[in-house]
């Protein structure tokens, strides 16, 4: 039977290298912590980026159909394909049991990375075709933006 030769300066070298490696990971400290309603625990990244949400709210037209209010949300949701500094999309309907939506129904947000990324949006042909499309249907628009924080 053949012996087998270790480097043993070689193999402790590799586990000081190992151990320093581990020593220098960040561990959660309790600021990172937070307790959920459930009262589980999850860590939160110290490093969260902040983004730019825009949120856009629609109340449409009594007299918008079916159809035309389809074709808007068809068109808005094209527009991340169309604009590349769009970074994320999202829409829905009002669903709220509150009942203080003031006649708003419809609610998008996109997602950008800056304050450019979103001035490039505004005025961007594709945008703006968009809006000729929701225009004739739409009785009224909110906007708010936001930078996202994470406390």
């Amino acid at each position: 039977m053949k012996k087998i030769k270790f480097n043993k300066p070689l193999i402790i070298g590799n586990l000081i290298i190992l151990v320093l490696f581990f020593l220098n990971c960040d561990k959660p400290t309790s600021e990172d912590k937070k307790v959920s309603v459930e009262g589980t625990t999850t860590i939160d990244s110290k490093a969260h980026k902040k983004l730019l949400r825009h949120v856009v709210l629609f109340k449409f037209k009594d007299s918008a159909s079916v159809g035309a209010i389809n074709k808007v949300i068809d068109a808005f949701s094209e527009l991340p394909n169309k604009i590349s500094e769009i970074k994320d999309f999202e829409w829905g309907i009002n669903n709220s049991p509150e009942n203080l939506n003031k006649g708003f129904t419809h609610s998008f947000i996109l997602t950008f990375n800056s304050e450019t990324d979103r001035e490039t949006y505004l005025p961007h042909p594709d945008h703006k075709a968009f809006v000729e499309i929701v225009g004739p249907v739409l009785e009224d628009v909110l906007v708010i933006d936001y930078w996202t924080h994470n406390k």
